[in-house]
């Protein structure tokens, strides 16, 4: 819905330009004309003009906006500031991000909505900018003949000696990089409290628009010491719960009167944030390019710890070279999965242990397949793995209840002829990890190259608060499993095989659907 000045008469587009400075929704509406307005916008909208009214009031509110890339939550924080602005220009405003360039683009774009956009011109005619007396530069806008002014500055620029009404961090860092340095994240901070805060006055208010690419970032330490005085927004692109939401709408009554009315718009989880500018389409192209945690971050606002987490991913190194003759036990284990195209994924882990004590994972087969299409592939692989490891044990998780029993009794039958056991799990998946992470931790597993490494990693990444754990679970049952001393089976040893003949005749075999790595 785009708002239509035209098609209101005289007497309505008025009262529009009389109502905007008093409702910041139709402010934005009348100044950008062209902007698509649905719940997303609409609510935000709202939401800044509660925080308006709080900073009015003296209660120093601090607001924290979480929003996808380009889905406008900069531009709607600069066309509040432009508001307030004009309501208020003697209030000063100072506007910091990571770069220079992002400052300058805020500044530029301020300085033409105060000086010709028409709407703007129309609701504050009495505001003027520039002049002989009055500074209007990248770095600085002056409001003449007032004490208000927006200045831009970077995160760790200088602010001595600067008051503000009203702060804005946009982005104080640059990206996942810098959020995982721990001096940059202390120097960021140091900047933010020391610098930055200390230029509050008495009663100002806070606003903060960043991408959470860790948990230690300067929202989560504001968290930490704020508690429920900070106000979070987080609007992940693709919607994770159903949920209603609420936008102001202007309309005519009967009585010939314009009003707005309040409508309400149910989005169901899955749903885009913004279907008409990032539409779910769009979404999932990014997301299937995308690591894991860049996803969750960037886009659904999820803060992360990458790398030196749990499962350190720089310490799961690819192997330059392996020796197999240093093998000493092989396990496959199988995390199994029932549904076909969406739910959770099946993960057969190939893990060995080598007479060093260290760990190697040379293949992952993961994928989304139905029960049937599911036991035919753990058969095929298999049959491919005792080909390649004579010694290998197959083992494959087996769930609590009757379901999980009938489905490992049916897998083993499968399987008839082949070393395969049953591994009845107990407790939490995350106490059973314990073991393997220790060890990847200590940087005694390695992998082995191949197309599933990055999957693992980004699986890896995220653990053990990411959307999946399929494979890491597998990788912790095989380690169980190897590291175990009642597994004292002397492995048989690597064999000398036709390679792409094993290849092209598995590949035969299934139809052309099985491919050995």
């Amino acid at each position: 819905m785009r708002l239509d000045v035209d098609a209101w008469a005289n007497e309505y587009a008025g009262t529009l330009y009389a109502l905007a400075p008093h409702d910041f929704g139709l402010f934005r509406q009348l100044i950008r004309p062209d902007m698509l307005w649905t719940w997303w916008p609409g609510e935000l909208a709202c939401e800044l003009h509660h925080f308006y009214l709080d900073l009015r009031a003296g209660r120093r509110p601090k607001l924290a906006l979480m929003a996808p890339p380009q889905h406008g939550k900069t531009t709607a924080v600069l066309d509040f500031t432009a508001w307030i602005g004009g309501k208020h220009p003697d209030l000063n405003t100072i506007f910091a991000s990571y770069s220079d360039e992002l400052g300058t683009t805020a500044n530029r774009y301020l300085f033409r909505t105060f000086s010709s956009n028409p709407a703007f011109r129309k609701i504050f005619p009495d505001l003027s900018v520039g002049g002989a007396r009055w500074a209007a530069n990248n770095n600085l806008i002056e409001f003449a003949d007032h004490q208000g002014s927006f200045r831009n500055t970077t995160v760790d620029g200088a602010i001595n000696g600067l008051g503000l009404n009203l702060g804005v961090v946009d982005d104080p860092v640059k990206g996942s990089a810098e959020a995982n340095s721990k001096l940059q994240r202390d120097k960021t901070w140091a900047w933010f409290i020391d610098d930055f805060f200390n230029r509050f006055d008495k009663n100002a208010g806070l606003l903060i628009i960043m991408t959470r690419w860790h948990v230690d970032d300067v929202l989560g330490r504001m968290l930490e010491r704020f508690g429920d005085e900070l106000r979070v927004l987080r609007y992940p692109a693709i919607a994770e719960t159903t949920s209603w939401h609420w936008r102001k709408e202007l309309t005519v009554g009967e009585d010939r009167r314009c009003r707005f009315v309040w409508k309400n718009q149910l989005v169901r989880k899955g749903e885009a944030l913004f279907p008409e500018h990032k539409p779910l389409s769009f979404l999932d192209e990014r997301r299937k390019v995308m690591t894991q945690a860049s996803w969750e971050a960037l886009y659904q606002q999820h803060p992360i710890i990458v790398g030196g987490g749990e499962l350190p991913i720089e310490k799961l190194r690819v192997l330059p070279y392996f020796d197999r003759s240093t093998i000493t036990k092989t396990v496959r284990y199988w995390d199994k999965a029932g549904t076909a195209g969406g739910g959770a994924f099946t993960a057969g882990i190939l893990m060995h242990k080598c007479k060093d004590g260290t760990y190697v994972i040379s293949h992952i087969a993961r994928d989304r397949w139905s029960a049937l299409e599911r036991e035919e592939r753990i058969k095929q692989y298999t049959r491919a793995d005792r080909i390649l490891y004579p010694g290998v044990k197959i083992w494959i998780e087996q769930e609590p209840g009757s379901g999980g029993k009938e489905s490992i009794e049916n897998t083993i039958r499968n399987l008839a002829g082949y070393s395969v056991y049953a591994d009845r799990v107990t407790g939490s998946k995350y106490i059973r990890a314990q073991p393997f992470a220790a060890h990847v931790q200590a940087g005694n597993v390695g992998l082995i190259a191949g197309s599933w490494v990055q999957a693992f990693w980004d699986e890896c990444e995220m653990w053990p608060k990411g959307q999946f754990d399929d494979q890491v679970d597998a990788a912790a049952g095989a380690f169980n499993k190897l590291a175990a001393s009642s597994y004292d089976s002397t492995y048989a040893g690597f064999q000398d095989v036709d390679w792409q003949g094993l290849r092209t005749n598995l590949y035969l075999q299934s139809g052309g659907r099985f491919r050995l790595w």
